[in-house]
C-alpha cells in the first residue's frame, strides 16, 4: 500500500527548497497548528522538517537588527536576554498554550498560521518587525503588516520558506507590556489582546505604538491611539485619555468566546490598562 505521508528533514537550504517544489508540500516546525488541525484523521502528504537548517534557531543582534531564527520556540525567547522594548514579546511566550507548546512552538510558526488571535502578532506590530522569506528565486522581506493579509491569509509563496523574523533595534528608553483576555490565562484562545510600546524621554511620551489582536480579521496598530499619546506626560492616568472612538477601526465579531460589543469593550480597558503597566515599567516595574 502507498504511504499517505512523506517526511524529510534536510539540513541545507538548498534540498529543503527543492523539497518544497514538490506538489502538497508544507513546511513542519513545531507541529502544533499542523497536528491539531488533522483533528482525528492521519495525518497525510509530504512535510519538510525545517528545524534542522543551519541558524534557524539562533536568535542574535546583527547590523541594528534583532534576529530571530524561523525555528526559535517560545521557550527560547523566554530565556533570551532581550532589550526592555521585547517585555511584550517575552509575556506574549509565557502566556501562550502550556510548556509543552512553549517547547515546541515557534514565533514563525504563530505567524505562519495567522489566525486573528495570535497572540505573536500585536508584539511584533508594536516592534515593527518584518518577516523574511527564501526561495530559489531568492530573498525577500516584508513588513508584518503586510506578511498576514487575513484571516488564516499570508503573503507567502508556496516556494518560500520564512527563514527569520527581523526586528530593528529599539530605543533603550523604549518599554513594551502585553495583556489578554480569555476565559482562563493559559491554554487559551484570546478574547481581546493588546500590546503597547511606549518610548519615554525626560518625562514625555515620545513615541507611542498601539496593537489589538483578536478584533479584527488581522491584528493592528491603532494610529488615533498612538497620536493621542506621542508628546503627553507620562504620569498615571495616561490611559484614560483613550475612549471608544479611538478604537473605531476594530471591526470584532460575535463567537461562543463573547460578543462584538464585549471585545470592544475589553479592548478599551486593556489598552487603558497597558499604558499604565508601562508607565510603571518605566518608573522600575515590570511589564
Amino acid at each position: 500500500m502507498e504511504e499517505s505521508i512523506v517526511y524529510a528533514q534536510p539540513v541545507d537550504f538548498a534540498e529543503a527548497l527543492r523539497l518544497l517544489a514538490e506538489p502538497d508540500t508544507r513546511i513542519l516546525a513545531g507541529g502544533t497548528d499542523i497536528f491539531p488541525a488533522a483533528g482525528e484523521s492521519p495525518l497525510d502528504g509530504r512535510f519538510v522538517d525545517v528545524t534542522a537548517l543551519a541558524g534557524l534557531r539562533e536568535l542574535k543582534v546583527d547590523s541594528g537588527w534583532v534576529r530571530i531564527g524561523a525555528a526559535v520556540t517560545w521557550s527560547d525567547l523566554v530565556s533570551a536576554d532581550l532589550p526592555s522594548a521585547f517585555a511584550a514579546l517575552k509575556t506574549a511566550a509565557r502566556e501562550i498554550g502550556g510548556l509543552q507548546i512553549q517547547n515546541r512552538g515557534t514565533l514563525a510558526g504563530n505567524l505562519c498560521n495567522a489566525s486573528p488571535a495570535a497572540d505573536g502578532v500585536p508584539p511584533l506590530l508594536v516592534l515593527d518587525a518584518e518577516v523574511e522569506l527564501v526561495s530559489m528565486r531568492g530573498a525577500r522581506r516584508l513588513p508584518l503588516g503586510a506578511f498576514i493579509i487575513g484571516n488564516r491569509q499570508t503573503a507567502i509563496a508556496r516556494d518560500e520558506i520564512v527563514t527569520a523574523v527581523l526586528v530593528p533595534q529599539q530605543p533603550p528608553s523604549a518599554r513594551s507590556s502585553f495583556l489578554k483576555l480569555g476565559s482562563r490565562r493559559y491554554l487559551v484562545i484570546s478574547i481581546a489582546m493588546v500590546a503597547v510600546l511606549l518610548d519615554i524621554s525626560d518625562g514625555t511620551i515620545r513615541q507611542a505604538r498601539i496593537a489589538v489582536g483578536a478584533c479584527s480579521a488581522v491584528a493592528q496598530r491603532l494610529p488615533g491611539v498612538e497620536r493621542e499619546l506621542v508628546g503627553a506626560p507620562a504620569r498615571a492616568g495616561l490611559g484614560r485619555r483613550i475612549d471608544a472612538r479611538h478604537l473605531s477601526a476594530l471591526t470584532p465579531i460575535d463567537d461562543l468566546r463573547g460578543s462584538a460589543e464585549y471585545r470592544r469593550d475589553a479592548a478599551l480597558t486593556l489598552v487603558r490598562r497597558a499604558i499604565e503597566s508601562c508607565l510603571d515599567a518605566d518608573a522600575g516595574g515590570i511589564c
